[in-house]
């Protein structure tokens, strides 16, 4: 599927270093997500929102089906699938061209997730969860969105600890990336995983010195939308941190991001729009 001429020129831009940053809607369809759950489990539910996202002008959806808030309940692989590919199906033929990420950690997922549509996979475990993971994605040939994560959801943030976390992510993703390089995988794009086994420091030491995952020369996805890093830091809820994710979007773009995996599909096109004039 990603690889459909009706596709290849969406996929080319995604690691298009001079193309500027793009904009990823978030559609969760679980009934347990930290800022939505519950929110998209009917189809004219989902297909309203991705329409608003659309309209809004992402350049593309991502699909989870697994809650990966910390302490979320573990669901099975055949709960995640029956959630998640009716979805994609959906919302593959209300928008025949629209680029579309599935959101999961696991490799049957994964399968059935490109069978049923979908153009990338976006696995929050960087394959740590899966070992068929790297050779799933090195068969189905589609752009990979490599994470990192320490623990699992469930445990992830029980008690993380770095003794330099910036250069801890670093080495994994220098790990990482040579292990799916051996299997042919070029199309990567990577994620320091905000709020994904971090403390409040940790998150915003990666967000500061997120330049540093440049030098790999892939594209960098900054997924702080509504996060914990923003409601801790200034005692709010999820509900009203709109405008510290537009203020961390704006970091992180400055910073190199070139994907910004949101919520809020509007306001984050603004942010692009600004700092790409800046530059």
């Amino acid at each position: 599927m990603a690889q459909d001429t009706v596709f290849y020129q969406k996929i080319e831009r995604i690691f298009d270093q001079k193309s500027g940053a793009l904009v990823m809607g978030i559609l969760n369809v679980t009934p347990d997500s930290f800022f939505d759950g519950g929110k998209y489990t009917e189809e004219k539910e989902w297909l309203g929102q991705v329409s608003l996202m659309v309209t809004a002008g992402a350049d593309m959806i991502d699909i989870g089906a697994y809650s990966t808030r910390p302490g979320a309940e573990d669901v099975s692989v055949e709960v995640e699938s029956e959630r998640l590919i009716k979805v994609i199906r959906s919302v593959r033929n209300a928008y025949p061209d629209l680029l579309i990420s599935a959101d999961t950690f696991r490799s049957k997922v994964a399968k059935d997730a490109v069978a049923a549509g979908a153009n990338i996979i976006n696995d929050i475990s960087g394959g740590t969860l899966d070992s068929e993971m790297f050779t799933v994605i090195a068969d189905l040939n589609v752009p990979y969105i490599l994470m990192h994560i320490q623990g699992s959801p469930q445990n992830m943030q029980d008690n993380p600890k770095y003794t330099n976390v910036v250069e801890e992510v670093y080495a994994y993703f220098e790990k990482k990336l040579k292990q799916l390089n051996a299997l042919g995988i070029k199309q990567v794009i990577i994620d320091p995983g905000f709020g994904f086994g971090k403390t409040l420091e940790n998150n915003f030491d990666l967000l500061k010195n997120m330049d540093r995952f440049g030098t790999f020369g892939l594209p960098i996805l900054a997924g702080v939308s509504r996060k914990s890093m923003i409601n801790k830091l200034l005692n709010i809820s999820s509900k009203d941190s709109l405008n510290g994710t537009s203020i961390l979007n704006t970091i992180a773009l400055q910073k190199g991001a070139t994907i910004l995996r949101v919520h809020d599909v509007k306001e984050a096109k603004e942010a692009v729009a600004i700092v790409e004039f800046m530059k």
